[in-house]
């Protein structure tokens, strides 16, 4: 099962699950991506053998509304964190408008010190916690879209589409270096992720009734290239069979009887399993 969950604030993405595995009395659940305690918006839950789209559904484009702060920073880069530094502003709104589009684009981001991310088995919140000092690790992140929806006296709002892993908090510490000043995130949506949009997110209290909608196949994949086996190729691919390059892109759905079967991908000339589905 595939559903598109509205996170509340002040809930963790494992206050979530936790619920979702009582309701539906299953623990094998994953969801596609953290979304902080004062964050709301969509989370992406896979229930049961879906658990493997989880890879799948992560790589897609995530969008958020952001709301920063101007003039404070905190350790947690948030709101919620303890004040580490205070710092005066000017900035207008041509200049916001330059600096947020001056981050289009491919660039390095460094993870925040209070995230999940594991160095040497430890996670960098653990490290913090303890106030042991570590040098955090850096990585790709590309901004497919950003805009300015809101400058008013202290609050810069902004609508930004972005790559899988990329941090808000630390997009918002960034974006203020380059106002010469510093800043906090005070509120985030995640308005989408891939295909699921937060307008089509089921309430936590409404699944809990017994009232929600399950995300289709057909939906989610409906990018996709779809072949439909004959009765001897179905064995093949069910038994993860090399198969040969009979689609134009890069990946493809095999299905069966209207069922889907496989994704298989191109590998050096040859078409090979990537994922079984059940």
């Amino acid at each position: 099962m595939i559903l598109n969950v509205y996170k509340e604030k002040n809930m963790t993405s494992r206050d979530v699950v936790n619920i979702l595995n009582k309701y539906f009395n299953i623990k094998k659940i994953g969801h596609t991506g953290t979304l902080d305690p004062i964050a709301t918006g969509v989370l992406v839950c896979l229930i049961g053998n879906d658990t493997k789209l989880v890879n799948i559904i992560t790589a897609n484009k995530k969008e958020y509304i952001a709301t920063m702060k101007l003039g404070v920073k905190t350790d947690t880069l948030d709101i919620t964190g303890n004040i580490i530094e205070k710092k005066d502003y000017k900035v207008d709104k041509e200049k916001i408008v330059k600096v947020l589009n001056s981050f289009l684009g491919e660039s390095m981001q460094e993870v925040p010190k209070y995230s999940a991310i594991k160095i040497n088995g430890k996670k960098l919140y653990e490290y913090a916690r303890e106030n042991i000092n570590i040098q955090l690790p850096k990585r790709t992140i590309n901004i497919y879209d950003i805009e300015l929806l809101e400058y008013n006296d202290d609050t810069i709002k902004f609508r930004v589409i972005v790559s899988k892993g990329t941090y808000i908090r630390s997009l918002i510490n960034d974006i203020a270096n380059k106002l010469n000043t510093v800043a906090v995130m005070s509120d985030l949506i995640r308005t989408k992720q891939g295909i699921f949009t937060i307008e089509e997110s089921n309430k936590i209290n409404d699944i809990l009734n017994g009232n929600y909608k399950e995300v289709s196949y057909e939906k989610v994949f409906s990018n996709y290239e779809k072949i439909d086996l004959s009765d001897e190729d179905y064995f093949k691919v069910k038994n993860g069979s090399i198969m040969p390059i009979n689609f134009n892109n890069d990946e493809v759905i095999y299905t069966y009887k209207r069922k889907y079967i496989a994704i298989y991908e191109k590998i050096n000339n040859e078409a090979k399993i990537k994922l079984m589905f059940n």
